[in-house]
């Protein structure tokens, strides 16, 4: 019994020196990082001393600490910055939905600013500012070396007043300016049409109306459609939709899905990790869904995507989105301020990670670029060329087979034929969209 107490009680002892030595290193190592650090404020606070000792000008002091804050999180990635008690404002109003701007969401690739999209509606979109264009310039003033926020300020300006800014766009030989007078920007966060039978939603943003606005309008839609059971489908357009709010992108998800998850966030900390789940309700009845993206489709926008896709409730037409699979977390600050951090990755069900990969749609369709305006001469020549039928010919008999309710039908039905065509030169990707939810009715006349 002793011989057994002595050998478990040298264990103990044995397995206490053994720890003593492993964890003094640790423990030293540790010390050593923690006065490193400590080095290194005190260095910052040298080089800080002197600037405001010794610069050639004075300078202010809040504005460089705040230039110094700044430039710790913008090393981290191109989304993680300090917001400026005004900028913070402004950030707020944006999520509200009103703001004033030229209208586009962009970021920062190799020291120039890269428009994510352009937002219906607004100077920009209306100017033909394009997803994947660089903005050089902005009156005259190169933004290269900039921040992305000082690069934002350049932009910014009275509402009314004019901007000019240099474009680089692949496929076109030589920077051009475009020149826009700056606007208030009212974000209409869903707007809808019917088509046929088709109803349209296009979600533009995804700020702290948009669930709302997107039941408000499913209803109405379907209403004017003559009920559920009169539509074949619907179109999510989520083209150049450059995200915002997390909670929004789980509602409108969960909008179209009856269960299973929407999407997961995974922090530095597991414990930090959270997962999304839908619930019972399907606002779109089980009806077929086609989700439009493009390469201006960004995070919340790919976060409805990717679900939808992983879940196949939808399918997933157009080009790649632009790949940010990363979710930011604001953090207010003493002064009024805010810092925005770059804090989680999110994940689609199936467990993949979107980060600088982007989705890749189900059908890729290309959207045509606009063809020029047809002259008066070459529309009489198209009028002249254009196929004739029997019905033209002068005299011909007519159809004794069809009743009159039959044959109005048949006219209503190409008149929505010819809709359609000249919905393929307006807008070609909404175009196949539509035409497969036409497919998947014809071959399932249940839905």
């Amino acid at each position: 019994m002793k011989k057994f107490v002595m050998a478990v009680l040298g264990g103990t002892v044995a397995g206490a020196l053994l720890t003593t030595q492993i964890a003094g290193p640790i423990i030293a190592q540790e010390a050593k990082k923690e006065a490193s650090v400590y080095e290194q404020l005190d260095l910052f606070g040298d080089i800080f001393e002197r600037i405001r000792a010794q610069y050639v000008e004075q300078v202010d002091a809040g504005e460089l600490v705040e230039a110094a804050i700044n430039g710790m999180l913008t090393s981290l990635d191109p989304h993680s910055s300090y917001l400026p008690p005004k900028d913070f404002d402004d950030m707020r109003e944006q999520t509200r939905g009103e703001f004033g701007g030229l209208g586009i969401e962009v970021t920062q690739q190799e020291g120039f600013v890269k428009v994510v999209s352009p937002i219906d509606g607004t100077p920009a979109a209306e100017a033909g500012i394009q997803s994947g264009d660089f903005i050089t310039h902005v009156n005259g003033e190169s933004l290269l070396g900039l921040t992305l926020d000082q690069s934002v300020d350049m932009m910014r300006g009275p509402v009314g007043s004019e901007i000019v800014i240099t474009i680089g766009r692949e496929g076109t030989p030589e920077p051009f300016d475009v020149t826009l007078v700056r606007d208030t920007i009212k974000l209409t966060a869903v707007r809808s049409r019917v088509e046929g039978k088709t109803v349209v939603l296009r979600v533009t943003t995804f700020n702290d109306q948009t669930y709302a606005n997107l039941e408000e309008q499913m209803k109405a839609m379907v209403e004017e459609a003559g009920g559920i059971e009169k539509v074949n489908g619907f179109v999510l357009d989520l083209r150049n939709n450059p995200g915002g709010l997390l909670s929004q992108a789980i509602m409108v998800s969960d909008a179209f899905l009856d269960a299973g998850e929407i999407v997961s966030t995974r922090g530095r900390d597991a414990k930090d990790s959270e997962r999304f789940n839908a619930e019972p309700g399907d606002l779109a009845q089980g009806k077929p869904v086609v989700v439009l993206i493009n390469g201006g489709s960004a995070s919340a926008s790919e976060i409805v995507t990717g679900a939808l896709q992983d879940h196949r409730r939808a399918i997933v037409v157009g080009t790649k989105s632009f790949g940010k699979g990363s979710v930011q977390t604001v953090i207010p600050l003493r002064g009024d301020g805010a810092m925005r951090l770059t804090t989680a990755r999110y994940y689609t069900p199936s467990g993949r990670s979107i980060q600088a990969l982007g989705i890749a749609p189900d059908i890729v369709v290309q959207q045509p670029a606009p063809l020029p305006e047809a002259t008066e001469d070459e529309e009489k020549e198209s009028a002249a060329a254009r196929a004739r039928s029997e019905a033209d010919l002068r005299g011909a008999i007519s159809n004794d087979s069809m009743t009159e309710d039959e044959k109005r039908l048949l006219e209503e039905e190409q008149t929505r034929a010819e809709e359609a065509a000249k919905l393929r030169v307006e807008d070609y990707q909404m175009a196949y969209a539509i035409d497969i939810l036409k497919g998947l009715s014809a071959i399932s006349p249940a839905q």
